[in-house]
């Protein structure tokens, strides 16, 4: 992961708040896959690293062509902050940060460049979401699915999984974590990170019935260590696993800490029912206390991506320092209060010529299988001046992409 200098160079430079996610997510996850022949076979906690990944055109397309898909006014056309998780029927719910709407027009753009475009003037919404089915993109909802809380705050969504209702119950909904930034100046040009919220959708029809805030942090008077929840969820033995991080903005601390919380399954949406990790045990109303970061070479952002295999978590953050832009780090552990290890193997995803960025790898187990996990990771532009019309310049360049990979045991 960059130093929070890095970090808010890069958000300064995307501009117009677009992808304002780059900070708070620059720490996320990105290196995971599932064991082939070399990798575990029980459940037994062992060493894991990265193997063998690739590529994986055909999810990038897929993004690609419904982001350019010109035949209504109204859907997904580029964004940022990408999560997944498959409802109970099969489809799987795509949520999105910041969010281009609107047209794309096909090259050449008015600059006579072989890249679809959009006009600059278009708005961007806080936060959406995208349906798919086999494999295919069908439908935005209306956007900003998650209204903002009050002037000068907006909502991102993160993790989200379908639960019960409530402990025991038979009726299944959606839960989504939101994190409420409010509106700050330099060098919180990003948002001043302010609550962790839990959304409720029902099923199968995806209606907004309530949203409930179970961390305030507006009474933590250092904005570098207010702590939010819900950048990824582990689900193991009953209980929701649910890791979050601070921002670490001190030019002393380039790599933020990451936290972890549980819950018991059904209760995301009830605030008595979440335990913080206190440094010894897991404790209702605890103060939170980091599992992972020194603050230098050990950390994340305060976002990354963490799943279990056999019995083993793997966590994958941008790399601390300059190399946090291009690349990524992995860490393990034998739980989810750790202790972790590492950071180890580094990987570079592919990216777009130009000044850009890759930040917020996230791991998508409802598409992984046959050996292999899904993450995705994603795109901005750098430079300060002109940046909004960078992206709407390529609008190709504003979406995710996505690699293949495998897990293998550390040698």
């Amino acid at each position: 992961m960059p130093d929070d200098s890095g970090e808010a160079r890069a958000r300064q430079r995307a501009g117009t708040g677009i992808g304002l996610l780059l900070v708070l997510v620059l720490g996320a996850a990105l290196l995971i896959a599932l064991p082939d022949d070399d990798g575990p076979d029980d459940d037994a906690c062992q060493a894991l690293t990265v193997g063998p990944w690739k590529a994986d055109d055909g999810l990038t397309a897929e993004f690609a062509r419904y982001g350019d898909d010109a035949s209504r006014t109204d859907d997904w056309t580029g964004g940022d902050g990408t999560h997944s998780v498959r409802l109970p029927d099969g489809r799987v719910l795509w949520l999105f940060s910041d969010t281009y709407l609107g047209r794309v027009y096909g090259p050449p753009n008015p600059h006579g460049e072989s890249y679809a475009w959009r006009d600059a003037t278009t708005p961007l919404v806080r936060n959406s979401a995208v349906l798919m089915r086999d494999g295919r993109l069908e439908s935005t909802l209306p956007a900003p699915l998650f209204a903002d809380p009050a002037p000068n705050q907006w909502r991102w969504p993160v993790a989200a999984r379908v639960e019960p209702r409530s402990p025991g119950s038979s009726e299944q909904v959606v839960r989504v974590l939101l994190w409420v930034r409010t509106a700050g100046q330099a060098p919180w040009i990003y948002g001043v990170p302010t609550a962790t919220e839990v959304a409720t959708l029902s099923l199968p029809d995806l209606r907004l019935e309530s949203v409930v805030k179970v961390l305030d942090q507006q009474l933590v008077p250092d904005p570098s260590r207010r702590v939010l929840f819900g950048t990824t969820l582990v689900e193991e033995d009953g209980w929701t696993y649910v890791f979050g991080g601070d921002d670490g903005r001190p030019a002393s601390r380039p790599a933020s800490h990451a936290y972890a919380a549980r819950v018991p399954e059904g209760g995301l949406a009830d605030p008595e029912a979440w335990q913080y990790w206190s440094g010894s045990a897991w404790v209702p109303g605890a103060r939170p206390r980091p599992v992972l970061g020194d603050g230098r070479r050990k950390g994340v952002g305060s976002a990354f991506s963490v799943v279990r295999e056999g019995g083993t978590y793997v966590l994958f953050t941008m790399a601390a320092g300059p190399k946090g832009l291009t690349t990524v780090a992995s860490y393990w552990a034998c739980s989810a209060a750790g202790p972790w290890h590492g950071p180890a193997k580094e990987f570079s995803p592919p990216l777009p010529q130009g000044q850009v960025a890759a930040y917020n790898p996230q791991a998508h187990p409802v598409l992984s299988g046959g050996g292999r996990l899904v993450l995705s990771y994603d795109v901005n532009w750098l430079e300060m001046t002109g940046a909004a019309a960078q992206l709407s310049r390529n609008v190709s360049l504003y979406r995710p992409r996505f690699v293949s990979l495998r897990l293998i045991a550390a040698r």
